[in-house]
Order: structure tokens, then C-alpha cells, then sequence
């Protein structure tokens, strides 16, 4: 069995955190794709397809574009895409919004590696079952139309 290292999408309008953090999750075997805007995160997610991805790790508080308005977009085109809010300013209210607006977690900078590591887990581990569910039926659909 082939095990293919999850693939995170890490998308925030601090630079030098992106890079700290995309150098941290990549020495724990992550494929780690950046974005510094929701605009730029929507781009990468279209051009290499949602399949290439499996957790967005988003931050609330950009400037154009705020994570809620990308999270939406995400779910919106992307609803396999597992979100992961991650902010220094959450108030209660943002991390309601989030949850309703399908994030699968939100979490407070600064945020443990390990406990982030094991969301991302968490929701790698979402998505495939998933989709996993999807090709079953996709499969079991494709016998019936054969059958009759």
C-alpha cells in the first residue's frame, strides 16, 4: 500500500510566519503549498486541482479577502477540502462562524505543533474516508448501470 504524505495548503499574510511554519510541518513529512492571501489560496487550490490538497490551514484576519470570506469559497468549490482556521485574534463569534461555515477546527496562535499536527491528521484522515465513500458509490453505481 502506497501512503501519500498529507498535502496542506498553509495561507496567511505574515511572511515570515508562513515561512517558519512551512519549514516546520515540512521536517514532519507535509507536502507544504503557501498562499499569503484567501485570493492567492483560490488560485493554487484551482490550479492544481483540490485533489492535491487535503488541509487548508487558514488564518482569520487578512487584509482583503479575511479567512471567513475564503473559508466560504473553499467549501463553496472545494467542499472535500478540509479547513483549518488558525488565528491570533479568534473571538467567539469568528470561531462559530467558521464551525457553521463547515471549518473542520479552529485553533489560537500560537498553537502547538503537536496538537496542530494531530488536527491536520484528524482532517487528512476526514477527507479520505470520505472519499473513499464517493468512489465506493461511484463504483457500486457504475455494477448497477452494468447489471441492467
Amino acid at each position: 500500500m502506497v501512503v501519500i504524505n498529507p498535502s496542506v495548503l498553509l495561507v496567511d499574510d505574515e511572511v515570515p510566519f508562513v515561512e517558519t511554519m512551512a519549514k516546520r510541518l515540512a521536517k514532519r513529512e507535509l507536502a507544504v503549498e503557501t498562499a499569503f492571501s484567501g485570493k492567492e489560496a483560490l488560485e493554487k487550490l484551482e490550479g492544481g486541482g483540490p485533489s492535491r490538497i487535503d488541509v487548508v490551514i487558514l488564518d482569520v484576519k487578512m487584509p482583503g479577502m479575511d479567512g471567513l470570506e475564503t473559508l466560504a469559497a473553499i467549501k463553496g468549490k472545494h467542499p472535500n477540502v478540509e479547513v483549518i482556521m488558525l488565528t491570533g485574534h479568534a473571538t467567539v463569534e469568528s470561531a462559530i462562524e467558521g464551525m457553521k461555515s463547515g471549518a473542520y477546527d479552529y485553533l489560537m496562535k500560537p498553537c502547538e505543533m503537536d496538537l496542530l499536527m494531530a488536527k491536520v491528521g484528524e482532517a487528512v484522515a476526514k477527507k479520505r474516508a470520505h472519499e473513499a465513500k464517493i468512489l465506493d458509490a461511484r463504483v457500486r453505481v457504475h455494477a448497477l448501470r452494468r447489471e441492467s
